[in-house]
């Protein structure tokens, strides 16, 4: 497939804002972008089956597999995976840079001092570069024992396909400049304690990176559950509610004020929902209000932990006669996680609902910030907010949209646009007390921010998570 280049220049961004139609204060800006189509339209079934093959076919992924082999083990698997992301690069309009980071572990599933590798691509935003948002997949995988690296593991769902699918958005993504950073990440040890997240969340911190959201896809292509369901048109996203480093003064304000189920990460779920049902046909998402699946733990939970706001992306239908499995036959069952498990088209739409959440954040203008509410013993509910960045990084602001639900809804049912220089707006006969609230910046050509709830415990951009 030939991709259609997409350059999202300061320039151009400016040259709408000072032409015409869109930059029009008294005129919405679209609530359908046809751009998104475009690019759900170029993720491909075939090259997601083609890389998944390939990661199938070094035998293991395990963490503490062999590093040496070219064709065997995880140092295979992940030069493999570093050398794709450059050659991705040379067919990319937004270049990416290409790298590893490293740390040297000893824990409970890692017996002896071990290398653990991630594989860095990073799309660098044209306005606002220090804002990111990462799509992140697993290159290891683990048998019936966590410590088992020699026998065959060949990981196909978990985590080829979310592997897979970070390689495919970045194909698809760098045709186009965006304002903010996207950063694809294959992240190495999840299975053996986290810590190819915990890598990541120390080398953000490195690089000052403010954190948007994290995307971790986490088995995004079986489709036949335990359960005996069979289902292609469901996905699950999983978002913690208060965040984990939420100090005591901000969990008081949290009681009065509310805001348990707004915090960034359920705002990034209630995005990724609605561009769900906006762009990816036959596809409805399952809001989960757990961090992770019951006592159990995802690659996103490292950030999390570091402030950072980010959901777990993942099928609805889990077969775990393919999960951590000797490839084995018992009574009639076949066990283990090969390749006949995964539906490549389903991974495709996973994929592509990833696509369009990642060019909705990294293509928004700045996050508003310093969101408040006020209207006690009043009719009327007035929201006030600001916003970070300097001219050019403002370039691509159209206005605000301000939400609000009833309070027992999980999604924002309904808005009202304002202009760019709107700071404090307020919505007459809506009383406080009754909804829930909250502003997302809105971009020339529709695409928005999530939605950014009042107070500390809805608040993106926290300075804390990048110190």
């Amino acid at each position: 497939m030939k991709f259609k280049q997409s350059v999202f220049t300061a320039a151009g961004i400016l040259a709408l804002s000072a032409s015409g139609t869109l930059a029009d204060d008294h005129l919405d800006p679209p609530t359908e972008v046809q751009r998104l189509h475009t690019m759900v339209a170029e993720v491909s079934a075939g090259r997601i089956e083609a890389d998944i093959r390939k990661l199938v076919s070094f035998g293991t992924r395990h963490s503490l597999s062999d590093t040496k082999s070219e064709t065997r083990g995880i140092g295979a698997a992940r030069r493999w995976i570093e050398a794709e992301f450059k050659r991705i690069n040379e067919g990319c309009t937004a270049k990416l840079e290409v790298y590893t980071i490293s740390d040297t572990v000893t824990g409970r599933r890692v017996p002896e001092p071990t290398e653990i590798v991630d594989v860095i691509a990073v799309q660098r935003g044209i306005l606002d570069p220090d804002r990111v948002v990462i799509m992140s997949g697993d290159i290891d995988s683990r048998v019936s024992d966590p410590l088992n690296f020699t026998d065959d593991s060949p990981g196909a769902n978990d985590n080829a396909s979310g592997m897979a699918g970070t390689m495919e958005a970045a194909r698809v993504l760098c045709q186009t400049k965006f304002p903010g950073t996207i950063v694809y990440a294959g992240l190495s040890g999840e299975e053996q304690g986290l810590y190819g997240g915990r890598i990541l969340a120390d080398h953000a911190k490195e690089k000052g990176w403010r954190i948007m959201g994290v995307l971790n896809n986490d088995m995004i292509g079986n489709i036949e559950g335990i359960n005996g369901v069979v289902d292609n048109t469901t996905a699950r996203v999983f978002s913690e509610g208060t965040r984990d480093n939420e100090t005591a003064e901000e969990a008081r304000i949290r009681r009065f004020s509310g805001g348990e189920v707004d915090s960034p990460s359920r705002n990034i779920a209630r995005l990724v929902d609605r561009l769900a049902d906006d762009y990816i046909p036959n596809l409805d998402v399952m809001m989960i209000y757990r961090l992770d699946r019951f006592s159990r733990g995802g690659h996103h939970r490292p950030l999390n932990e570091a402030g950072w706001p980010g959901v777990r992306i993942m099928e609805t239908n889990e077969n775990y006669n393919r999960q951590h499995q000797d490839l084995r036959t018992e009574n009639g069952i076949k066990y283990g996680d090969v390749i006949e498990g995964v539906n490549f088209d389903y991974a495709r739409k996973l994929t592509a609902l990833n696509v369009v959440t990642l060019a909705s954040m990294a293509g928004a203008p700045p996050f508003p910030a310093d969101v408040k509410l006020s209207g006690a013993v009043q009719p009327s509910t007035t929201i006030s907010w600001d916003i970070r960045g300097d001219e050019k990084e403002r370039a691509n602001l159209k206005g605000f949209r301000i939400y609000w639900r009833l309070t027992t809804d999980a999604q924002w049912q309904w808005s009202h646009f304002v202009p760019a220089d709107t700071r404090t707006h307020t919505l007459e006969n809506v009383v406080v007390d009754n909804y829930f609230f909250g502003v997302a910046s809105v971009a020339n050509d529709g695409l928005e921010s999530p939605v950014v709830f009042p107070g500390p415990m809805g608040a993106f951009d926290s300075v804390k998570a990048a110190e």
